[in-house]
């Protein structure tokens, strides 16, 4: 039984119909399959729907790694390379993820929906940090540096949403969104301008 079989027949269904299937039957039913085939590849509809967003990451990132060129970039290079494939391959499911933000609250959808990908995205870009520390595009920083997972997943949450509200030609708008956040991230890892914010802080923390 092919997962991909099974992701398919879900978002069909729910480009169909408006929502979700009211029932592992209701979409078992679509597929010609048995439940028992289903669990024994997915546990819930509410993991199908996780799964979905997680294979378009694995697409992407595999995609990427067989690309001679993409393993000689540097980190950030390697993101922006990430984000534009990314996006590319989003749009294979506008529709479907549209009605998704069209049904759900974004931080409810970021919280249920997105949590394989999340975890996924953060070991991906864990191994970017280390690869900057190497190549001293990232300063690495006391008890600092472990958070620069979670500015970038706020990051891809921005480039998530910034693409699903674009409406510019060819999501042009979006491609320049993506550079300006990446360079500016990077810009604050790399120089010195976190240390001089962080040291305002404290200077205005003490003062206090």
């Amino acid at each position: 039984m092919d997962k991909q079989l099974i992701r398919n027949a879900y978002k069909v269904y729910w480009l169909e119909n408006g929502k979700a299937p009211v029932s592992v039957y209701a979409l078992c039913k679509i597929v010609d399959i048995t439940e028992a085939a289903f669990y024994e590849q997915y546990s819930s509809l509410e993991s199908v729907e996780q799964d979905i967003w997680l294979a378009i990451f694995q697409q992407t990132l595999e995609q990427l790694q067989a690309d001679a060129t993409y393993l000689q970039y540097n980190a950030q290079e390697k993101l922006l390379a990430f984000y534009f494939l990314w996006v590319q391959k989003l749009k294979e499911d506008r529709s479907y993820l549209l009605l998704q933000r069209k049904h759900f609250r974004l931080p409810d959808l970021y919280r249920n929906k997105l949590d394989t990908f999340h975890d996924a995205f953060n070991a991906y870009v864990r191994d970017l940090v280390k690869e900057g520390y190497q190549s001293n595009e990232i300063k690495e920083r006391k008890y600092i540096s472990d958070q620069y997972v979670h500015g970038f997943w706020l990051q891809v949450l921005f480039v998530l949403k910034y693409w699903l509200d674009d409406t510019s030609h060819q999501f042009e708008m979006t491609d320049a969104a993506i550079e300006k956040a990446v360079n500016l991230s990077f810009q604050l890892i790399k120089s010195n301008t976190l240390d001089s914010l962080l040291d305002f802080g404290k200077f205005i923390f003490t003062r206090k």
